[in-house]
């Protein structure tokens, strides 16, 4: 596929489409969870590709990604929150607010509860900036922008620092993700098409979440 045929949210990874599940991934599903026997990988009757099976019972195990709910919270000045990750992948670096959403919660609720815990901040999630892929960590991350309603900074073990940056000073060269810098990018061309994204280093960004 073409750049475009894989969508927007196919900017954030750098991987080819149809690999199947990440290497780092596959490592870790063994064994069957009905009945306990080692799966197999390879082709399965009346699907289009193929997958790990168990050949005992014939279960198929169907691995999907997992989905982190993100905010860019935005101060009543325009200003926009992140956070200096205290924790790796990419400790140090600049992201938005956000984590794995829990299996019995909306995607609003996580992002909520995501965005108080790290910065202890309530937000009011509203419009979507975006879907972002990241085949290389098997996740896909949303974005809210999120309106702040209560609360105050509360650095933690995950955020070190919380800062709300003026549009035209947000810290391009420390962005700490791929998704982190094209929900920043859409959410400039929305609010503020008069600026553009600034250069990232690339060599020295780890670009896994």
């Amino acid at each position: 596929m073409t750049g475009q045929d894989r969508g927007l949210d196919g900017r954030s990874t750098d991987i080819p489409s149809g690999a199947g599940v990440p290497a780092w991934m596959a490592s870790t599903l063994n064994n069957c969870s009905r009945c306990g026997a080692v799966l197999v990988f390879g082709a399965v009757d009346d699907d289009h590709r193929d997958r790990l099976v168990c050949p005992a019972c014939g279960w198929i195990a169907y691995v999907n990604p997992r989905l982190v709910v993100t905010s860019l919270p935005i101060t009543d000045t325009g200003q926009v929150v992140l956070i200096r990750r205290g924790i790796e992948p990419a400790v140090g670096a600049w992201a938005q607010p956000g984590g794995f959403l829990e299996i019995d919660e909306t995607v609003n609720e996580g992002a909520v509860r995501e965005t108080l815990e790290e910065t202890g901040l309530l937000i009011e999630p509203g419009e979507v900036i975006g879907l972002y892929s990241r085949l290389e960590a098997a996740v896909v991350v949303l974005v809210f922008e999120a309106r702040i309603v209560g609360g105050s900074f509360r650095p933690s073990p995950e955020a070190t620092e919380i800062v709300a940056f003026e549009p035209d000073a947000i810290p391009w060269p420390e962005i700490a993700f791929k998704t982190t810098y094209w929900a920043l990018a859409d959410w400039l061309r929305r609010r503020h098409p008069e600026l553009r994204p600034g250069d990232v280093v690339t060599e020295r960004r780890h670009w896994e979440g």
